[in-house]
């Protein structure tokens, strides 16, 4: 695995960027690897100190397109295609550090189905789905 620390470029931003660095990276062909985020309490998508639960969903996403380098050509004419076995175990508060892994599943064409699971600091797991984006234009 390789490990960094540095913010990579992502075609989201503020208020639509949820993850924050890439912790670890794979040799899946960019699509297996670990990466962080933090639940703030002055997030948009921060209600009553919880955490909105589709919004575990996308942090998934952009995580698998943060392995891939954050490609903004990928982001611009990507989208996701869909969702399969969403779990939310626990709703993540105000304060919590979210890991959140992904590996590549399967490919075919245009489509990349990875599975993806999200935990906090403390191990625990908060969410976990199947996630199929597709990449490249119309």
């Amino acid at each position: 695995m390789i490990t960094t620390s540095r913010l990579e470029p992502l075609p989201h931003v503020y208020p639509f960027r949820f993850v924050e660095r890439t912790l670890e990276r794979g040799e899946e062909g960019g699509l297996s690897g670990r990466v962080s985020a933090v639940v703030t309490a002055n997030a948009r998508r921060v209600q009553d100190g919880l955490l909105a639960p589709f919004t575990l969903a996308e942090m998934m996403a952009q995580a698998a397109l943060l392995l891939q380098g954050g490609d903004p050509e990928i982001g611009k004419t990507g989208f996701l295609a869909g969702l399969s076995d969403f779990v939310v175990t626990r709703v993540p508060e105000a304060g919590d550090v979210l890991s959140i892994n992904v590996r590549l599943a399967g490919r075919l064409g245009p489509a990349v189905k990875f599975d993806g699971r999200l935990s906090d600091d403390q191990g625990r797991e908060v969410a976990s789905c199947g996630i199929t984006v597709r990449t490249g234009g119309p």
